[in-house]
């Protein structure tokens, strides 16, 4: 679908594409460009897109819930068969309102949630707001406990989002070592540094805490000059720009919040528990990634789902009508913000918590204290929520506490350590993988 003349993934000298090899893999089979593949598949799609007179762009404009039955007056559960999704709310923020779409069928395709971590790969926006805001809907959201923190992330202290140290880097031969440079994945596993993410991640995780430092390091000096700046120029320039020689020096590394194998529960299609609303991309949990996801597989999940529910949804929509009653957004009793403080210091707390309790490594102890603290930041802001005009700012802060909800309340479901899910109060538990559904 992808593999047209639009495209520029790499190929070798013969002029078959060169394929990368990364952890879990155990074969090359990985298409790629330079070390931006996402930024190259994005280009090329919105280069189509812009030839095509039908698609129109809205820019600026942050959803702020879907339109369903409840907003029409009638009561909405868990239990309810039929909801269905009518459109959405959205703040326009040039125009500073908030208006109504309606829209016969809804597509989610609003990203991962990684902000909810103090140290992520997600840029600023990944806040988990379609996932939110089905759960507000009552539907149905899946595994939120599968939190895939990437091993390398470029180690810079107070930075944020964090500058990703791509596994393909592994995958041509760096090596990670420890303060003592000491390569120390063959201790963990026979794959040693291309063993899969989740295992990389709690070893790195562990050699921190036995040495006592906050990250280690990736050794890519014994690896060709001329090759590395050919396949990964962002890194090269990156670490250039912060003083670092990769051919010369270590590059230090550290495990980021990076990609949520869980959300919005879909079927083969991308159909939700909503009727009329699809989900594709970081947001939906489509069960291809199971407990734990393999390196470049979000780009080929997002490509084919993507799709599907185009397929899917072409079959249906000459068989629906645009809801005509669909009311305005009703922002009566609130007012302008007086403090911002209120909302930064809350989503700072929110991210201390949920990377200190509900990072690689979990303990019960530490989820019960981390829902604790996750419901008294709940209450305060859902009281700010309601007196408040609503900013992305405040609704972005409603939507990661909604999200850090689910993993937690997912995590303390799942008895057992599984894919990224590794508690240690539940190591010799072994089961068949259910879902946890919320």
């Amino acid at each position: 679908m992808f593999c047209n003349k639009s495209e520029k993934f790499d190929k070798d000298e013969s002029g078959d594409y060169s394929l990368g090899k990364e952890g879990g893999h155990s074969e090359n089979r990985i298409l790629h460009h330079k070390d931006v593949t996402g930024k190259e598949m994005e280009r090329a799609l919105l280069s189509q897109l812009a030839a095509l007179p039908n698609i129109h762009l809205l820019n600026h404009c942050f959803v702020l819930d879907l339109i369903t039955q409840h907003h029409l007056g009638y009561l909405v559960t868990k239990s309810t068969l039929d909801i269905t999704c009518y459109g959405v709310y959205v703040l326009d923020l040039h125009k500073n309102q908030i208006e109504k779409i309606a829209a016969k069928i809804v597509l989610l395709a609003s990203g991962g949630c990684g902000q909810a971590y103090r140290t992520t790969t997600n840029p600023k926006i990944a806040t988990g707001d379609g996932i939110a805001m089905v759960y507000r809907a009552k539907g149905k959201i899946e595994n939120m406990e599968f939190i895939q923190f990437h091993p390398t992330a470029l180690y810079e202290p107070g930075v944020s989002p964090s500058f990703l140290i791509t596994e393909a880097v592994r995958g041509d031969g760096g090596i990670l070592r420890n303060k003592y440079g000491e390569a120390f994945m063959e201790k963990y596993d026979s794959r040693k540094d291309l063993a899969p993410r989740d295992i990389v991640a709690r070893a790195i995780d562990n050699e921190m805490k036995r040495t006592g430092t906050e990250h280690v390091y990736l050794d890519c000096t014994h690896m060709d000059q001329d090759k590395f700046i050919h396949h990964f120029p962002n890194i090269y320039d990156k670490a250039k720009s912060i003083g670092i020689d990769v051919m010369k020096n270590y590059i230090p590394v550290a495990p980021a919040a990076h990609y949520s194998c869980g959300g919005i529960k879909t079927d083969e299609f991308g159909r939700t528990s909503i009727k009329n609303l699809y989900a594709c991309g970081e947001c939906a949990s489509t069960g291809l990634h199971g407990a734990n996801r393999l390196a470049s597989n979000s780009l080929l999940e997002a490509m084919v789902f993507a799709h599907r529910c185009y397929l899917d949804s072409i079959e249906l929509i000459e068989h629906l009508d645009f809801n005509a009653m669909l009311p305005d957004w009703n922002a009566k009793g609130t007012s302008d913000p007086r403090e911002m403080i209120l909302i930064t210091q809350s989503l700072k707390e929110l991210q201390l918590i949920m990377s200190d309790y509900v990072g690689i490594v979990r303990t019960d102890v530490r989820l019960e204290r981390a829902m604790k603290r996750l419901d008294l930041l709940f209450e305060e802001t859902e009281e700010l929520y309601r007196s408040t005009k609503v900013s992305p700012q405040l609704c972005e802060l409603r939507n990661l506490i909604t999200v850090a909800y689910l993993i937690v309340k997912s995590a303390e479901f799942r008895k057992e350590s599984r894919g990224l899910h590794y508690n240690t109060d539940h190591l010799e538990k072994s089961a068949i993988l259910q879902n946890v559904i919320l």
